[in-house]
């Protein structure tokens, strides 16, 4: 027998032991012979990551597709792996060594890096066991880590080949700088950070005008958020349109303290409308000014060292075309050496002392950040290398234009374009330890050669230096001929963007370069499952890599799921304090509770807004599925091969058998749809209500009766319904699935397979009558519940029921199903008439009204006092709120979340005030 309560706890491990131990998950398990090929892979959490509530959705809806697909008898991969994490593995690490006051420079790369491997084997991947505990049916043995020998061998081969290709290069440009971390940071590692800070506007004297601060005429003002910038200011751009600086186009300014002379040029990026319409530019340290730079062919002049700090002696760019007297010496050393902030308050003091500081306003702007780091982001120019990105977007445009990769929901196709439509060179270097080092050599005059391995470099090297004349030829005869080859080159010190290697994943994770079986077998992949944030940053890099090298797309859809926020629809955050913790709902709940409820809210382009109270309701599902099990075990359900189900008798499990067949397709259609609620909400209400509250309570009488013919079909399609509810069930609740297809194997049996390799159901009863009859019978039992519910009707109380206008098809199942509608909705008589009793509550059920009279069961005037009363407090709400939603301060001003909020709670008053309403004209017999 069952156990009389379900506990997921205790079930979850056992489960996921013995598919462990069926090693069920393993890449072809349970797929028929030459079956069509099915794959996932997963995109790869960081090594450092712990599971969040992102992971979680994201990982069951993936889960949901591969259980479903293997059963449907597909050979199913789902490849798993983590990402290396570059920045975030490093930090890490470094911060361990600090606590024992070692920093990584003091061991070396070589150490550095080992220890960083130390630490992975003990501490990282435990993102792996939390997604275990989550159900995910991964192949685990086919773990793959980006840092892989093979994967390895994958980005290098990349690389050399594009670089060949002309397709990778190295170039100055404007970078995120870290000046923390000390490397280049990708977009998605920068937050903007709102914060409290001044414009300052400053005058720019004109060149040949005295300068007088009263006079407009012999200045252009500028505002700046980042003062200390203007001393690698090269122009001021005006609006081509602007009238008031027409005259001045052409000629310069004198920067203030430099004493550089700089030009006026007109460029549209300067808004006239916004400030003065003049706005100061500087391409080192800006990303627009550095685009207006490179249409005026304006010098980039960079100001700051790495570290974030003025940088000004023997800087020959910034000294161009100023007049170096002792004065000017001793003024740039004041500056050259501070941090860039207490730069700033000394540029202000500079510049206020000189009478050039016009106003200075609070402003709160957004200022970039580095997410690892901490501290503001700088553009910086700097040497990197770069993907010429807009060449291997043209072909990955191409595939989702023609329809050869599809996004679901099909609005995301329009951000992918935004993107790849304007998209920029991709920096892919990064000044760290940790990673793929770049492989390139560099030779005593900074020659670059890139090949696959240190001797093919030095090969190349040594080619290229003995075939041509001059200095470096006998440089590098002499070091071959005293045997000292390693000197002659140097390596590059940097390591590739993470994104770089997990762009490739859908087929390093396979095996290329190399040829193997499962690169044939399992690409290309089919459903990549993502966030919309990595839209460009993975899934566009994919795109571009997988076309390029494989010649076919690395997958034909990308479904984008929203994110979870909190029940208030705010996005979750630390500082919030709102974050909501997956392995504690796992421990409280149990991971199919968590699982189905993360399914039925994952609609498509809906946000989901996640309150453990759903989960608890849906944990409560689950164990009305047990319990219904146990029921149906204690009333002797169970399999019977010998019953053919099209011989079913019973009007109620011709019924059943109908609406399994109709909940079946509409929960396979859900998921082949990526409409993961339909499918859930579907599954839910066919095992809640039909089977559980209806089929079950209905088959009572059957197995409690003296026919047992009757019982025996029953019970037969009784296990048999069950049985497929567990297959349907199974992608989105797969341990209590697991655990109740194993329990009703039947006495002293065995199931032939476990349930995550059993066949999907795929019924054809279809019984258009016998449905359309027992529907009829919910219907009026559900309206009579309702009306005695809203009426306040005492649950003992024996209503008596008047039927008007029924039709002969109708009095006949009155009459066949008197004692389940005189049960189920504590009905006496019932009687046909020609016209409603007076105060009566009325229903209308198909041709019939159904009429419950009121006057003997309540007290009619007490009712409708208090139904006023009620009504009047909701009225009053809805009034409340209406008004507060009509304010437009309001609207623009607080959070979306809170706007989002009480539009929901007036839908809900709305919806009561209109229940209300309605119970009031009952009342008052005039409905």
């Amino acid at each position: 027998m069952l156990e009389k309560t379900y506990d997921a706890g205790v079930v979850e491990p056992k489960i996921a032991k013995r598919w462990a131990e069926a090693d069920a998950f393993a890449a072809g398990a349970g797929a028929e012979p030459d079956a069509e090929p099915f794959t996932i892979v997963i995109p790869p959490p960081n090594v450092t990551g712990s599971l969040h509530m992102g992971h979680a959705l994201n990982n069951t809806l993936q889960d949901i597709l591969v259980r479903f697909e293997r059963m449907r008898g597909k050979n199913v991969l789902w490849q798993p792996g983590m990402d290396h994490a570059g920045i975030a593995t490093q930090m890490v690490v470094e911060r361990q060594l600090m606590e024992r006051q070692i920093h990584r420079r003091d061991l070396g790369r070589e150490q550095f890096i080992e220890k960083i491997w130390e630490w992975k084997a003990e501490s990282g991947g435990m993102i792996f066991n939390q997604l275990k505990r989550l159900g995910a049916s991964c192949d685990w043995s086919r773990e793959r880590f980006t840092m892989d020998a093979g994967l390895s061998k994958a980005v290098i081969e990349v690389f050399v080949t594009l670089f060949k290709e002309g397709l990778i290069y190295k170039d100055k440009r404007l970078v995120n700088w870290d000046p923390k971390l000390l490397t280049a940071i990708s977009d998605l590692e920068v937050e903007q950070i709102e914060i409290n800070g001044n414009l300052w506007h400053f005058r720019y004297p004109v060149e040949g005008e005295t300068y007088d601060p009263e006079n407009p005429a012999t200045y252009i003002a500028v505002a700046t958020t980042r003062p200390e910038t203007m001393l690698g200011d090269t122009a001021v751009a005006v609006h081509p349109d602007d009238d008031r600086y027409r005259n001045l186009v052409g000629r310069n300014v004198v920067l203030p303290i430099v004493g550089r002379k700089i030009p006026v040029v007109a460029d549209e990026y300067s808004d006239p409308e916004k400030g003065s319409g003049a706005v100061k530019i500087t391409p080192a340290h800006d990303f627009n000014d550095f685009e207006v730079g490179k249409r005026h062919r304006l010098r980039a002049i960079n100001i700051l060292t790495p570290e974030a700090r003025i940088n000004l002696k023997e800087n020959e760019d910034f000294l161009e075309g100023v007049d170096v007297n002792p004065q000017r010496q001793g003024l740039w050393g004041e500056l050259h050496g501070l941090d860039r902030f207490e730069a700033r308050k000394k540029v202000v003091a500079l510049m206020e002392e000189g009478g050039f500081l016009e106003k200075v306003e609070p402003h709160r702007h957004a200022v970039p950040h580095g997410d690892r780091g901490g501290v503001p982001i700088e553009p910086f120019l700097t040497d990197q290398w770069y993907v010429n990105a807009a060449e291997l977007a043209r072909p990955a445009m191409a595939s989702v234009r023609e329809g050869r990769t599809n996004f679901v929901p099909k609005t995301w196709e329009k951000t992918y374009f935004d993107w790849m439509e304007n998209i920029q060179p991709w920096c892919i270097s990064r000044q760290l330890w940790w990673g793929h080092q770049i492989p390139a050599w560099y030779g005593p005059d900074g020659a670059v050669f890139v090949e696959r391995t240190e001797e093919e470099a030095l090969g190349a090297a040594v080619q290229h230096y003995l075939a041509h004349e001059g200095p470096m030829k006998a440089v590098v005869e002499d070091l071959l001929e005293n045997f000292k080859p390693g000197e002659i080159l140097t390596r590059d010190e940097d390591v590739l963007d993470t994104w770089f290697s997990s762009a490739l994943w859908p087929f390093s994770t396979l095996g290329w370069p190399d040829e193997t079986p499962e690169l044939n077998t399992y690409y290309q992949t089919d459903v990549l499952v993502t966030g919309f944030d990595i839209i460009f940053f993975w899934v566009a890099r994919m795109m571009m890599m997988g076309l390029h090298f494989m010649d076919e797309e690395p997958f034909h859809t990308v479904y984008v799921h929203a994110l979870v926020r909190d029940k208030n629809g705010a996005k979750m955050s630390k500082s919030k304090g709102n974050v909501i913790d997956p392995l504690g709902l796992i421990d409280e709940y149990g991971a199919d509770a968590l699982r189905f409820t993360l399914a039925s809210m994952a609609a498509q382009g809906r946000d989901v807004k996640l309150d453990p109270a759903r989960i608890a309701g849906y944990r409560n599902f689950g164990t009305k599925l047990w319990n219904a099990t146990r029921f149906a075990e204690m009333n002797g359900v169970a399999r019977n091969d010998e019953l053919w189900l099209g011989d079913a008798k019973l009007t109620i499990n011709r019924w059943i058998l109908t609406e399994l067949t109709r909940a079946t397709h509409e929960i396979t259609e859900g998921i082949e749809t990526f409409r993961f609620n339909e499918a859930a909400n579907t599954a839910y209400r066919f095992v809640w209500n039909l089977f559980c509250d209806w089929y079950l309570e209905l088959l009572k009488p059957v197995f409690m009766g003296d026919d047992a013919a009757a019982k025996a079909e029953s019970q037969a399609v009784a296990a048999f319904v069950l049985d497929e509810i567990y297959k349907l069930l199974h992608p989105m609740m797969p341990f209590i699935t697991e655990e109740l297809w194993a329990h009703t194997a039947g006495e002293g049996q065995e199931r032939q397979s476990l349930i995550c390799h059993a066949r999907w159901p795929d019924p054809d009863f279809e019984d258009a009558e016998a449905a359309a009859e027992i529907n009829w019978l919910v219907e009026l039992v559900s309206g009579i519940r309702s009306v005695r519910s809203e009426m306040n009707v005492p649950p003992a109380a024996i209503a008596p029921l008047v039927v008007v206008g029924a039709s002969d098809i109708t009095r006949a199942r009155l009459k066949r199903h008197d004692s389940a509608i005189k049960r189920l909705a504590r009905i006496g008589a019932v009687t046909h008439a020609d016209a409603a009793p007076q105060a009566s509550a009325q229903i209308v059920v198909g041709e019939a009204t159904v009429c419950l009279p009121l006057g003997d069961l309540i007290d009619l005037e007490a009712e409708a006092a208090r139904l006023q009363k009620e009504l009047a407090k909701v009225t009053e709400e809805v009034a409340r709120i209406h008004k507060k939603l009509s304010n437009e301060k309001f609207v623009a001003n607080a959070a979306p979340e809170v706007v989002a909020g009480e539009r929901e709670k007036l839908a809900e008053y709305q919806e009561a005030q209109a229940r209300l309403n309605v119970a009031l004209s009952r009342v008052r017999g005039e409905v």
